[in-house]
């Protein structure tokens, strides 16, 4: 499918809202404590069949705010893909290159390090690990920033720099943890639903739905410049503007999914190539395309993570890595003498 017409491309997304919704129907049914899809069904009031107290009660309180969660962060991660692959005209783009999910992720393993056992620690992670990342991301575009304009390579070669640097960080944190904190951050820093809650979607869901709302404003600017920076100008698009519009939204988004699950690596990467390649470049289609089919793959992810190896459950970032790294290499491999990485 080329995606030049609007017809197909309306059709794929209501093909990829229809799987979404049957994506989360088979996670809220699966896992070591499983229901009948007509158990399912009597939990909305459509059927007769109606679960037991105990096992209606775990269903809304633990694995309905893990679905939803697991839903609006690939969401959020895959928009914020599709937005910065358009914004620096790269397929190989992800919002984590500018040192975002590093941040984090250090801010976040110095928390666990040090209130380790506290019961302020599900407040003070997601608060710290937010800061992190901000800051991350202040200081690559800053850095980047130079007689008015922001340098968009170097924004990529400070977030490696951080990104190295955060590694490092966090390397000689955890040589300082205790076994129980220890065990807390690898789990946390290779991505996990497992403690998602009501407290915690309410409290992070305004952030991660800011991206998903504000993105697509500047789908018709991204798709200008798809043409180049001047030809984007010469068309009434306020670069600068753009250029900080859609990082400051795309930090946003990963920063947030980070403070509540961790690093969840390459949703942001293989999901918006895959919809560019079903509903083309055009922006308007495949930013919501995008959004559709990140929450796709990390909820059939989830489920999968906490079902494979029952009572353990494998971190998801895990699974998502083993899916993106190959298909990251695949698109390296295949763009390795193109322009496409210029």
């Amino acid at each position: 499918m080329s995606g030049t017409d609007p017809r197909l491309a309306r059709y794929l997304l209501s093909c990829l809202a229809l799987a979404l919704l049957a994506s989360i129907a088979l996670a809220l049914a699966t896992g070591p404590l499983s229901i009948s899809p007509g158990e399912l069904l009597g939990m909305l009031g459509l059927s007769p069949d109606v679960p037991a107290p105990h096992i209606a009660d775990a269903m809304l309180q633990l694995r309905l705010p893990r679905v939803l969660l697991a839903a609006v962060a690939g969401a959020t991660l895959a928009m914020a893909g599709a937005a910065m692959q358009g914004l620096l005209r790269n397929p190989l783009a992800d919002p984590g290159l500018i040192g975002v999910s590093s941040g984090a992720a250090l801010a976040g393993a110095i928390t666990l390090v040090l209130f380790s056992g506290s019961i302020a620690l599900p407040l003070l992670l997601p608060l710290s690990s937010f800061a992190g990342g901000a800051l991350a991301a202040a200081l690559a575009l800053w850095l980047a920033r130079r007689e008015g304009h922001t340098r968009i390579v170097t924004v990529l070669l400070v977030g490696l720099a951080l990104n190295g640097l955060a590694g490092a960080g966090i390397g000689f944190v955890a040589q300082l943890a205790d076994d129980l904190a220890l065990r807390s951050l690898n789990f946390w820093m290779f991505g996990s639903l497992g403690k998602a809650s009501w407290r915690e979607i309410l409290a992070v869901l305004p952030l991660l739905l800011l991206p998903l709302l504000l993105l697509p404003r500047h789908a018709r600017s991204l798709d200008a410049l798809l043409l180049g920076e001047p030809e984007a100008a010469h068309l009434g698009v306020d670069t600068e503007t753009l250029k900080r519009s859609v990082l400051a939204l795309s930090v946003l988004a990963v920063a947030s999914t980070v403070a509540v699950a961790g690093i969840i690596g390459f949703v942001g990467l293989v999901v918006p190539h895959l919809m560019r390649l079903a509903s083309g470049p055009d922006h308007g289609r495949l930013l919501p395309a995008s959004a559709l089919g990140g929450a796709i793959l990390l909820v059939l992810a989830d489920t999968a993570a906490r079902s494979l190896f029952v009572p353990s459950e494998l971190p998801v970032g895990v699974l998502t890595a083993l899916l993106g790294a190959p298909f990251f290499l695949a698109l390296l491999l295949r763009y390795r003498h193109g322009s496409e990485l210029a």
